[in-house]
């Protein structure tokens, strides 16, 4: 495996979009309800401050988009999200999108990186967030609507990366 990570090209939008939508359809992670068409990934992906990609020799096997989490006088923390294709996870690629996003993330002036609403069903995600050293900031119980209808808690995040 000699994944690299990169950004984003148009070549690569189809394989991005049929791995977030599957992220989406499966209703345990991403907060989006409807899976996105062509013409809403493509701007969906443009429009953020960077998007990045996991390429195995020309296999897209993940990606990740980052953005400000808010603006004017919050504008300088960064949200993020990964997405990794079925059948690789495990691999380690979320840890390689994460890094590569802390770095762009500091590139691009940001001071930390946040995430919003870490479903607490999701302990890979977790376990690798504290690892990176990231801070959790408490439970908000019932945030998250599963999938199933149920409710999920989710954990927020952040580490400060500048």
């Amino acid at each position: 495996m000699s994944i690299i990570v990169r950004r984003y090209t148009n070549d690569d939008l189809s394989k991005m979009q049929l791995i977030w939508n599957s992220i989406v359809e499966e209703g345990n992670s991403f907060p989006q309800e409807e899976p996105m068409n062509d013409k809403q990934a493509e701007l969906f992906f443009a429009e953020q401050s960077y998007t990045g990609v996991a390429d195995d020799n020309g296999e897209i096997v993940g990606l990740y988009i980052l953005h400000p989490n808010n603006i004017g006088r919050c504008g300088h923390i960064a949200n993020a999200s990964y997405a990794v294709k079925a059948g690789q996870r495990g691999k380690h690629i979320g840890e390689r999108l994460v890094r590569d996003s802390m770095a762009m993330a500091a590139s691009l002036s940001f001071r930390i990186l946040q995430f919003n609403a870490v479903v607490a069903t999701n302990q890979g995600a977790i376990h690798l967030y504290k690892k990176l050293g990231f801070t959790s900031l408490g439970i908000i119980p019932g945030g998250f609507k599963m999938d199933d209808h149920t409710f999920a808690d989710i954990i927020p995040f952040y580490i400060t990366i500048a």
